[in-house]
């Protein structure tokens, strides 16, 4: 069973995001982090539905998830994929059986290759409809029970909560507004890593943790300086910059 202590945790780490100066995306890395601490999985992803009904990755606990939600999204195929277009969760499988294997081959291959046993996908829901997904992976066997189920579907809905603040949910076109918004973002996201990764002769990992800092103690939003670092570099020299570049002694 989940615990009450770790549940407030995250409803008071949410609530504080929200509040705060609001970035879709690191508002999302931050449920992913979460939703895996609270049920104890190894590893936790999100994917979104783009506007023309695909999935598109968005946001992850780990990097390994996002290599694996990019391959599912590319392949169409996963238990994120089936999450997603029926509208339910997908509780319990275990990677190494038969059943996950056919259903998902290439998936379960890739994901059992980097130590991966079993996965859960709960969906992102607006009226009834998914729009996305959220994934857990574990190196272990890891069954959720009925009521952890529900305490990790909550957080999928904080999520989709989180897309939607404060807009008005009437018209399709808000909602389609929001979702390509998030996902142009974690484009910008992506590139900048990339960058930073080069310039700082580091890992893509290290590379979104430099990133991630700097915009939080400069009280930027996490989109907005991936942005400037992929098309204004110059904005923001100490991360974009070698200590020789800048000077430093």
């Amino acid at each position: 069973m989940i615990a009450i202590d770790k549940l407030t945790d995250v409803f008071v780490a949410v609530a504080d995001t929200l509040v705060a100066d609001f970035d879709i995306i690191e508002f999302l890395e931050l449920v992913a982090q979460k939703a895996a601490t609270i049920s104890a999985a190894t590893a936790a992803g999100i994917v979104l539905g783009d506007p023309t009904g695909r999935l598109q990755f968005v946001a992850a606990s780990e990097e390994s998830v996002r290599l694996l939600e990019v391959m599912a999204v590319q392949s169409e195929s996963g238990p994120c994929q089936d999450c997603f277009h029926a509208g339910e969760p997908v509780i319990n499988p275990d990677l190494r059986e038969g059943e996950a294997r056919r259903r998902w081959p290439a998936f379960a291959d890739l994901a059992t290759s980097m130590g991966y046993q079993s996965v859960h996908a709960l969906p992102l829901r607006h009226h009834g409809t998914a729009i996305g997904a959220l994934t857990l992976l574990s190196v272990g066997p890891h069954p959720l029970e009925d009521a952890d189920t529900k305490v990790v579907q909550a957080i999928a809905d904080i999520a989709t909560i989180g897309i939607l603040q404060e807009r008005s949910l009437r018209a399709s076109s808000v909602l389609t507004e929001q979702l390509q918004f998030a996902l142009v973002s974690r484009i910008s996201i992506e590139q900048a890593k990339g960058i930073l990764s080069r310039i700082h002769a580091t890992s893509i990992d290290e590379a979104f943790t430099i990133l991630r800092s700097y915009a939080r103690r400069s009280g930027l939003g996490l989109s907005a300086v991936a942005t400037d670092v992929v098309t204004h570099p110059e904005r923001h020299p100490s991360i974009t910059r070698t200590s020789a570049a800048r000077g430093d002694r």
